[in-house]
Parts: C-alpha cells; sequence; structure tokens
C-alpha cells in the first residue's frame, strides 16, 4: 500500500509539472571586466496555469483567465528602462555595464503564446521591442575602452555654497564623454558658455590683482582635478596654465590649470590610438572631486614627481573688494595672504621598463596679498 501511494504521488507530481505552462523572455547582456568584453544570457519566465492552458484549448482562443498574467509580466518588462554604460569600481575592479530597456509586444506575444497552446507546447517566446542605450557597452568595446588608464581628484573643502554650485555643474558637463583618438580636448569647448542660462552663478574670481565676482567662480577647480587625470593618463599638453597666485584649493603646488574663456584654456591631445572615455565623481560631503580615464591598455607608466618649490617671495599688500555683507568701516576677510614662488613637476613616461618620454610642469606665482570685502561704499575701493 506505501508502495502505491508513493507511486500515486510521483505520477500526480509529473502530471502538475507537465501541465505547467512557461513564457519565456530571452535577451543577452554585455560586461567588460578586467579588459574583456563578456556576454551572457538573460531568461526570464512566467507560468501561466493549467486552468488557462485549458480553458484555451477548449475554446480555440486566448482564455481570459491568462490576461491578468499577462499584465503582471508587461508592467514588469515594461520597468526596464535603457541605462548608458558607465565603469564602476567593484571590489576593487572596474567593470561596465548597460542595460537595454523592454516594451512587451503584448499582441506578438499573445500570438505565440496561442499557437504554442494550440499545438501542445509547454514554452512560448515572449516578444518585446528592445531600446537599446546609444552608449553601451559594446561602444566601448568597439572603441577600445576597456581598461581604467588614470585618476584625478581635488578637494573644495571650505568653498562657499556658490563655488561649490559651480564646482558640480562643471564636473556634471564633463560626466561620461569620449575623446577620439588623436583629438584635443579642449576644455572652454567642452564646458561650453558659464553663465546662469547654462546653470552657473556668481562666484569670485581671480581680477585686477584681487577678488571680484563672475559667472563660474570655482570652475577651475573642474579643469584642475580633470587635467591632473589626463596628465596623469600621460597626455600630451598643448595649453595649460597656472593660477596667478597659489591657491590652497589646488595644492600639491603647481599640480593644477586655470580657465578664464576665451584668453585662457586648458587642451591636452589623445595620443593613445584609441578612443578615451571621461567619467566624473563626487562627494559633497567629503568636499571631493574625481575624474576616471578609461581606454585601451597603452602599457604606459606614469609616475608624477612631488613638487619642488624655489624662490619665495614676501606676500603682497592687501587689497579690498565689494562685499555688501559688511557694514560700513567693517571688513571681512575673503582670502589670505600667499608667497610668492615657483614649482615645478616632473612627469616621466615609461613603456616596457624603458622610459619614453619625460617632462616638466613649471608654475611661477606671484606673492598675494590678503583679501577683504568692505561695504560698497568704502573709501579703501579704489
Amino acid at each position: 500500500m506505501k508502495r502505491l501511494l508513493t507511486t500515486l504521488t510521483l505520477a500526480l507530481v509529473a502530471s502538475a509539472h507537465a501541465a505547467e505552462f512557461k513564457l519565456i523572455l530571452k535577451d543577452e547582456s554585455s560586461v567588460i571586466r578586467k579588459g574583456e568584453l563578456k556576454t551572457t544570457p538573460i531568461v526570464k519566465s512566467w507560468v501561466v496555469t493549467a486552468a488557462g492552458v485549458k480553458a484555451t484549448r477548449k475554446v480555440k482562443r486566448l482564455s481570459t483567465t491568462i490576461t491578468p498574467i499577462l499584465d503582471r509580466m508587461e508592467k514588469t518588462i515594461n520597468a526596464r528602462t535603457p541605462r548608458p554604460a558607465v565603469f564602476r569600481n567593484v571590489s576593487g575592479s572596474w567593470v561596465a555595464t548597460d542595460q537595454t530597456g523592454w516594451t512587451l509586444d503584448r499582441a506578438a506575444t499573445k500570438a505565440n503564446l496561442l499557437k504554442a497552446i494550440l499545438a501542445g507546447k509547454d514554452t512560448a517566446q515572449v516578444e518585446v521591442k528592445r531600446a537599446v542605450p546609444s552608449r553601451s557597452v559594446k561602444l566601448l568595446a568597439q572603441r577600445g575602452v576597456l581598461w581604467h588608464v588614470a585618476a584625478g581628484s581635488s578637494n573644495y573643502a571650505g568653498s562657499p555654497d556658490f563655488r561649490e554650485k559651480n564646482i558640480l555643474v562643471g564636473a556634471s558637463k564633463l560626466d561620461n564623454f569620449f575623446i577620439a583618438p588623436g583629438h584635443e580636448f579642449n576644455f572652454n569647448e567642452e564646458i561650453g558658455q558659464i553663465d546662469a542660462s547654462t546653470g552657473f552663478v556668481k562666484g569670485f574670481v581671480i581680477s585686477g590683482g584681487t577678488l571680484s565676482k563672475e559667472d563660474g567662480g570655482g570652475i577651475c577647480q573642474v579643469s584642475t582635478t580633470i587635467f591632473r587625470a589626463l596628465y596623469q593618463a600621460g597626455l600630451p599638453i598643448t595649453e595649460r596654465h597656472e593660477h596667478s597666485h597659489r591657491v590652497k584649493y589646488y595644492d600639491p603646488v603647481g599640480f593644477e590649470a586655470t580657465v578664464y574663456a576665451p584668453s585662457k584654456n586648458l587642451r591636452m591631445k589623445n595620443d593613445t590610438g584609441k578612443h578615451l572615455f571621461i567619467q566624473a565623481a563626487w562627494d559633497t560631503r567629503a568636499k571631493t572631486l574625481r575624474f576616471d580615464v578609461f581606454g585601451a591598455n597603452t602599457g604606459r607608466t606614469v609616475n608624477i614627481s612631488k613638487p619642488v618649490i624655489t624662490n619665495f617671495k614676501a606676500p603682497a599688500n592687501p587689497s579690498y573688494t565689494p562685499d555688501d555683507r559688511v557694514a560700513p568701516g567693517g571688513r571681512r576677510l575673503l582670502d589670505t595672504p600667499m608667497q610668492g614662488m615657483t614649482s615645478v613637476l616632473t612627469r616621466t613616461i615609461k613603456a616596457k621598463g624603458k622610459v619614453i618620454s619625460k617632462d616638466t610642469l613649471k608654475s611661477v606665482y606671484q606673492p598675494w596679498g590678503a583679501v577683504y570685502g568692505v561695504n560698497p561704499k568704502d573709501k579703501r575701493l579704489k
């Protein structure tokens, strides 16, 4: 009797399993990991009840009992939106992923389902319309963007709100873009117009030996940070300028690049033979900005020395700038005095253990006096 019950149970299980019908969606996803493009299959399935299958076979058309299943499936599938390819650091390894968006082709799926049920099959294919992101993992691979090449970072702690705002607006404009092989990266061109219409606000800039307010004050934090990344990647400089005086935001001394369109720009050439892909990242709590460079494995190693600082000169006399926050007769410290100095960094580029290039980054800084904000009607203003 016990054996008979066991046999009967197994038969019922087998019968239930045989009655199970699945709608199956098949696709694939690609990733870049450790310099290789890898593709893996995606398989998702939804069960159609035995009652729904039976009713469909009886009436020779899809039973209304299947409609809720299709509704749930459509909601899940249509929730998948396209996401462009980006690199993320996963446990110390850079991995690029993307996501293809799906939209259920309900009519085609229903046709497949009915045909399969009437033919006595136990599966049917789910049809979807695919939205492939314009920047896909496969596009990165086609352009030779397979490795993390270099990174540059800076700290903007102590920045007033206006300065942080301009840093984040500027950095976002340089997030996720390509530099074609042989192309010259042009900072001012990539950033575009700097004014309120493009998201920037007024902030202090160095002008006329003191500070004055203009749209985009603080943008040099962005130019300095991306300069560090591209310089670490070994790219040759075609245009770069230092500030007129040392600014602590940009220490180590001399490892910086100032911009002021149209007279001052940052330009560097992609000589790697493949596309470069740039990503920006920021941490508003830690007050840090970072750019990462991805591209081909050129076999180059880049070493940048610490700055050698000479020719110290005493700070200049203080200067004054209008500040409507200051009461008549008072003053507000806006910037601290700085010594004049000369900084030299040396970059050594090697390939297969041999030096293939060596250059220096020289910055000459003039003495700088303290800058005070005073009431706009103050007599100390010239």
